[in-house]
């Protein structure tokens, strides 16, 4: 007669690495994809104005952004206490706004000119005869579509 085994219980196989490159390759476009760069480190605070009528702008790549409001704490010392304006990753003066604006005129194509938008993003808190300053001076160097960035809500609140 023949003799029959009983069959060892070998547990669980082994987890098959085949597919693990696909997988870290599908994650790595996702985050490639999902993560943005950020534009410029704020140096100054900017608690924006809240407005109830807004309108979003879609071409982004046409705005150049200027900053406004006091320094934040950890500039401060350095920079002092009064309202001050940045520029891309820079503290600038008002003078500073019209090579600002020629230099990002240059970046873009003659035809992109024409829709080329400064943004203001100014705090809250700011001096209004330092917005009127901004605003001469690109008057001065025939920038006249200006937009106020602020945030969706009750101004009165």
């Amino acid at each position: 007669m023949s003799k029959f085994k009983k069959k060892k219980s070998g547990g669980t196989p082994g987890i098959s690495t085949a597919s693990l490159p696909d997988i870290v390759f599908m994650l790595l476009f996702f985050f490639m994809t999902a993560t943005t760069m950020k534009d410029s480190d704020l140096m100054i605070e900017n608690r924006l104005p809240k407005a109830d009528q807004t309108a979003k702008l879609h071409k982004k790549n046409y705005i150049m952004y200027i900053y406004a409001g006091k320094p934040k704490s950890n500039y401060a010392s350095k920079l002092g206490g009064s309202d001050r304006i940045q520029l891309n990753d820079k503290i600038s003066s008002v003078s500073d706004i019209r090579s600002f604006v020629i230099t990002e005129r240059a970046e873009r194509n003659s035809e992109d000119e024409k829709y080329l938008t400064a943004s203001l993003k100014v705090d809250k808190e700011v001096r209004m005869g330092l917005i009127q300053d901004i605003k001469t001076e690109l008057r001065k160097v025939e920038q006249l579509k200006v937009n106020y960035t602020t945030n969706k809500g009750n101004p009165l609140d």
